[in-house]
């Protein structure tokens, strides 16, 4: 098998391991979940997947960085030199697009968030920081163009977070509440939608 292959099947194994490493840890918690259930659920014995990640410990990182990564690349995406509703209404609509299509390994963080971070805090206190930091100079430097209102930065992206992720890690509630079997995408567009207008027009001088 040429390395280039060899490169791919990798690559395909991993994504397949981590797609039902966050089904597991939603499911189960940390605690909860072992290498077992991965592996029955990715579809490979045990030994084999213990090729790509050693620990239970490495494969539940793993799942939190990819979350991660996914999330703070939309940030790293957002042009300061742009005009704010536009970057703003974007970064919404991608943040919520995560949330629908990877609701999973958003229960996944928000779990292990409300347990302290022990795994998230070196991340949060560099990566994350950093990344919220870049955020704050384009709010900052957009209220200092005169664009939008003067609003606190930090405020403003621990709100964005918390209404979107809310439709992923709040989904069987939103469902009872509004009587439906499933959060569909119209529903996530209409939400997107909602979101976008309350802090664009709440911005807006």
């Amino acid at each position: 098998m040429g390395k280039p292959l060899q490169s791919r099947l990798k690559q395909r194994n991993t994504a397949k391991i981590l797609d039902a490493a966050q089904h597991v840890f939603a499911t189960y918690g940390y605690h909860g979940a072992t290498i077992d259930k991965v592996a029955a659920r990715a579809d490979m014995s045990q030994p084999n997947l213990h090729n790509y990640f050693k620990t239970k410990a490495d494969l539940y990182a793993a799942v939190l960085d990819q979350t991660l990564s996914l999330w703070l690349d939309l940030i790293g995406d957002l042009d300061p030199a742009g005009e704010p509703q536009e970057e703003l209404r974007r970064y919404i609509g991608r943040k919520m697009e995560l949330s629908r299509q990877f609701p999973e390994s958003s229960r996944v963080f928000a779990n292990e968030v409300l347990q302290g971070a022990p795994v998230l805090k070196v991340m949060l206190k560099t990566r994350v920081r950093d990344k919220v930091r870049l955020f704050a100079e384009a709010i900052d430097g957009w209220v200092a163009a005169g664009k939008i209102r003067s609003v606190d930065p930090y405020h403003l992206v621990f709100l964005i977070w918390s209404a979107t992720q809310h439709y992923a890690d709040f989904g069987a509630q939103i469902r009872v509440i509004m009587d439906v079997p499933k959060l569909t995408k119209v529903h996530f567009e209409a939400a997107e939608e909602s979101i976008s207008e309350i802090i664009v027009r709440g911005l807006a001088l």
